[in-house]
């Protein structure tokens, strides 16, 4: 009898390096979700509700959507994360949801990872290696950004004040990981007094 195939997670072998930091930044591994690009005309897909949202028009911006987020990708282009149906399964749901405004989906799920960023320097950690504006002030919970974080692209997410999403694609998962980690080091120790 043939054995099953265990679903790991990509960034296992960089968990415990995660537990090891401290308060001050924290980072974790998003469990495997499904993702599902869609793709939609905003103007006849206006009243379509995902999950009971609706569709982000404000460039980026997210909005949850169940245990997920509907992310704007651009003009006529959201992603959906979360967990629930399998892959297959929801993309096919979506395509029925969206066929009647002349919209599209389709299963991304294998192509990007999640990691967690968060703590009261995890805005420290991101800016390192990320051009955007990463003030509070201007990258407020419920913003998106498509943009590079450390040399990979990435789509980050503003969960909270100091909570943060970052998408990767699965091959750069490991090296984004690794980069995530060294960046982290100076606020990994304990604060010195004197």
């Amino acid at each position: 009898m043939a054995e099953q195939l265990s679903r790991t997670h990509p960034l296992e072998a960089w968990l415990p390096a995660f537990a090891e930091l401290s308060g001050a930044v924290r980072i974790s591994a998003e469990p495997f979700v499904p993702m599902t690009v869609l793709r939609a005309d905003p103007a006849t897909a206006g009243d379509v509700r995902i999950r009971g949202a609706a569709l982000p028009t404000a460039p980026g911006s997210w909005a949850s959507a169940g245990a997920g987020w509907l992310i704007w990708l651009g003009p006529d282009e959201w992603l959906l994360t979360g967990p629930g149906a399998a892959p297959e399964a929801l993309e096919e749901e979506l395509r029925t949801l969206l066929r009647p405004v002349g919209g599209s989906a389709a299963d991304v799920s294998a192509q990007r990872i999640g990691i967690r960023l968060g703590g009261p320097r995890a805005r420290q950690v991101l800016a390192k290696g990320c051009s955007i504006d990463l003030h509070p002030r201007v990258f407020t919970p419920g913003q998106s950004a498509q943009t590079t974080l450390g040399q990979a692209g990435v789509l980050l997410l503003a969960l909270g004040e100091d909570e943060f999403a970052v998408l990767v694609r699965s091959s750069f998962g490991g090296y984004l990981a690794s980069w995530l980690l060294d960046a982290s080091l100076e606020y990994a120790a304990p604060a010195l007094t004197s």
